[in-house]
């Protein structure tokens, strides 16, 4: 049975950090300077329709209700998680939709972002190795459905750390009944907080702030490199 949806609240975060692979570059289409959703619609389709390459690129966009786009400098960051959806699912996904997490510091966004980079590490069978990872920074101001404000037992199926069994169709009741997304407390990071934006108007464009390396030895995630503050972090 699907959880009964919590009373919202609303998230007002001057801070949204996100990290993302360093290899996923900006896609064009999305970083155009219009700020009208018409023109940029009809520029997106007539690019997508007489070039395969810019189609690709784009991805499903047909996922991103118009109205619900966001376009100019950096948009793509925030609209590339809902245009290639990640088709194995996440905690809020069942892989049918985009998703835009983002934490309330930088701590939490790496103890979250480290977790699953070694955990595909560990299936991949992966020797030491490094990569490198692009910072977003932005700002949320949402209202959310809070998952604090669920009952004990409820909230602790949702924020289940091996099992997305109950937060999967919790998210998709949520979202299919008009929410904008969730604010929840950091699974990876006790005492953090992180959203799950389900659109990419909820989230606010970011701008890149830094880039790390996070780096594997074999068995787990056990340091950060700081490119801005030219340092090494233990992950442990």
């Amino acid at each position: 049975m699907t959880a009964k949806a919590p009373d919202t609240t609303r998230v007002r975060w001057r801070e949204a950090w996100r990290i993302i692979a360093s290899r996923y570059p900006p896609i064009a289409l999305f970083e155009r300077v219009s700020d009208d959703p018409a023109v940029c619609d009809v520029l997106t389709d007539l690019e997508q329709a007489t070039n395969p390459r810019l189609r690709d690129e784009a991805g499903e966009i047909a996922l991103v209700p118009p109205e619900r786009r966001v376009s100019g400098p950096n948009a793509s960051w925030v609209m590339a998680p809902f245009t290639h959806v990640n088709r194995n699912g996440s905690r809020f996904s069942d892989g049918s939709y985009g998703v835009y997490y983002a934490a309330r510091s930088l701590q939490t966004a790496v103890k979250e972002t480290g977790y699953h980079f070694a955990r595909f590490a560990a299936d991949s069978s992966d020797p030491p190795r490094r990569e490198d990872m692009r910072v977003l920074l932005g700002h949320v101001d949402a209202k959310l459905h809070d998952v604090t404000k669920l009952d004990d037992k409820t909230r602790r199926l949702i924020l289940d750390s091996e099992s997305y069994a109950h937060s999967r169709p919790f998210a998709l009741k949520l979202r299919d009944d008009g929410s904008d997304g969730i604010v929840y407390p950091s699974v990876r990071d006790e005492g953090g907080s992180c959203i799950a934006a389900f659109w990419p108007d909820v989230a606010g464009v970011p701008m890149q702030e830094r880039h790390l390396q996070y780096e594997w030895n074999g068995r787990r995630f056990s340091r950060w490199f700081d490119y801005k503050e030219e340092r090494w972090v233990s992950a442990s």
